[in-house]
């Protein structure tokens, strides 16, 4: 009878021992754990729908930034391109009309410049929030993960040694189903919180390289405006 379920098992799930092991635990789980695994599969997929939709929304922002640059490079006079830079999108481009709609509306004022500067502060801030967006959720999902898998473990291992005692004697055999498992919730969140750290880790480094290009990007800005301020006075 043993033999004929486990051939059957093996069956069922394409003779991946590991897979009828996976399912055989989760039923061995107790309703905590079940719960616990379910809301960690629900933060592995947003976590990898995060990160990946992370990855290619940082590369489009760089590639614009990267055109706009080169687009502004060949200007030989940034104060006299239209405000709206032909509908351009992006940080860099918002930097930039922001700097010369300030300029614009300060134009004679003595203080020109200052509201320029005051503007790409702004518009820096902006974008900086534009770049960390969700990084705040995958962070939490990366500190939060193995906690909730080791509160399944606790909860589980306690649960089993509960029954255990109520049964009058220790046995081995009882106890072991209960503890695997337990211990499945902890495997759940690691293997959720291992590729997201690694991901969080390797988005939020190219978030701050972005932050300080942008910063660098308003700088030269800035110097071009006052320059060119001083050429039309």
């Amino acid at each position: 009878m043993m033999l004929w379920s486990e051939h059957w098992t093996g069956a069922v799930y394409g003779g991946v021992p590991w897979l009828a092991n996976v399912v055989q635990y989760f039923g061995q789980s107790n309703m905590a754990g079940k719960v616990i695994i379910l809301f960690l599969i629900v933060f592995s997929l947003l976590a990898w729908t995060i990160m990946i939709g992370k990855y290619w929304d940082l590369g489009r922002l760089r590639g614009g930034n990267t055109a706009f640059e080169a687009r502004v490079a060949k200007t030989e006079r940034v104060l006299r391109v239209d405000p709206k830079f032909g509908g351009a999108a992006g940080p860099y481009a918002e930097l930039a009309r922001e700097a010369v709609k300030a300029f614009h509306r300060a134009s004679g004022s003595d203080y020109a410049v200052g509201h320029v500067e005051n503007a790409l502060q702004r518009s820096v801030a902006r974008g900086t929030i534009q770049y960390e967006s969700k990084m705040i959720l995958l962070g939490s999902i990366v500190a939060g993960a193995p906690f909730m898998g080791l509160l399944g473990t606790v909860w589980g291992v306690m649960d089993a040694f509960g029954a255990i005692t109520t049964q009058g004697g220790a046995n081995i055999g009882a106890l072991a189903p209960g503890v695997s498992g337990a211990l499945l919730t902890t495997v759940a969140g690691l293997l959720v919180a291992i590729p997201s750290v690694f991901g969080y880790n390797y988005l939020l480094t190219q978030v701050k390289v972005m932050v300080t290009e942008l910063e660098n990007f308003a700088s030269h800005l800035a110097d071009r405006i006052e320059l060119e301020a001083k050429d039309r006075s």
